[in-house]
């Protein structure tokens, strides 16, 4: 396994200052973003695919560090029912793919995508509940009609061009936990799996523990965040897990980002890279950071701390005790 982080925390940064530190935090791998959500400060597609020379540059600006892309992101919602949102961000995806290839990346981070309630539909609706039954003519309609055509095509593009699609399982998408994500793999193939981040199930109330080993039978993890959340338990217990308030209503939350061993603890954090190479995931653990309570660089420095105490770096020996 190698450390990374995913670069948006730097945006504010230059290209070239981000890559000196994190290089000289003892980091090995660095996760880019193309567009949509995470936009693309570090790695513009359509720069790159347009210049050999810049392309070339690029590339030795990051191994001249020592460091190696561990994958392109470029999270958006290409099924969004606003026909103008749903093209840009599909040909953002597009070009993160072809640059993938240029680029000998292997994995290509997304989300699902939301679609509206019917054609006619403005913003995404995500089900929630199977009652009343209109909701799930509604669910039945966004997967049969929109995501499984559309993701069975991609699959297909990004099979052709060497890449692996890693769903983020995120609710307020389509897939959100292992079963969205398996139903969709098997409609659409096995170009399709996880990048998988804890935290987004944490708060659902589904152990990372188990739903590491339910995709790692299928070898549906292609990529990894390590992302922490905080459970506030006084919240859940009035208001249960469902919360719309503003990310900065920490005290008032049920759940919360935090930086990695400030939601769970470090216990559990051995248990999750444990339990990814016992499925054999010997990839990447590219670091999320998204607390509000700690300063980038703090909160970074704490994770990659707890981490390297949590990472295998050697092959196991064989075992001589039986």
């Amino acid at each position: 396994m190698k450390l990374g982080v995913f670069t948006a925390l730097y945006q504010q940064l230059p290209f070239e200052d981000m890559l000196d530190k994190l290089a000289s935090m003892g980091v090995e791998a660095v996760e880019l973003g193309t567009g949509n959500y995470p936009g693309s400060h570090h790695c513009n597609p359509e720069e790159l695919l347009d210049s050999e020379e810049k392309l070339k540059t690029f590339q030795a600006a990051i191994e001249k560090r020592g460091l190696m892309i561990s994958s392109l992101s470029c999270h958006g919602n290409p099924l969004h029912p606003n026909k103008e949102t749903a093209r840009a961000a599909h040909n953002v995806w597009r070009n993160t793919v072809l640059l993938a290839e240029r680029l000998n990346v292997p994995v290509v981070n997304v989300f699902s995508g939301c679609p509206g309630d019917c054609e006619s539909a403005k913003n995404p609706n995500w089900v929630t509940c199977a009652w009343p039954p209109e909701y799930l003519e509604v669910l039945k309609w966004q997967w049969e009609e929109v995501a499984i055509p559309y993701w069975q095509e991609e699959a297909d593009f990004a099979k052709a061009h060497g890449v692996k699609i890693a769903f983020e399982m995120h609710p307020g998408f389509l897939v959100y936990n292992p079963e969205t994500l398996l139903k969709l793999r098997d409609r659409a193939g096995e170009t399709i799996g996880a990048n998988f981040d804890p935290s987004h199930l944490i708060w659902q109330g589904i152990d990372p523990v188990a739903a590491i080993k339910k995709l790692g039978r299928e070898q549906a993890i292609f990529h990894f965040h390590a992302k922490d959340t905080y459970l506030d338990k006084t919240n859940i217990a009035i208001n249960g897990v469902l919360d719309t308030k503003h990310y900065s209503q920490i005290s008032d939350r049920s759940w919360t980002f935090r930086t990695v061993g400030y939601g769970q603890d470090e216990k559990t954090w051995k248990d999750i890279i444990s339990t990814l190479r016992t499925v054999g995931y010997d990839y990447i653990i590219s670091i999320e950071h998204e607390d509000m309570l700690a300063s980038i660089d703090e909160g970074l420095a704490k994770a990659i701390a707890l981490l390297k105490r949590c990472m295998f770096y050697e092959q196991p020996d064989e075992m001589w005790w039986a």
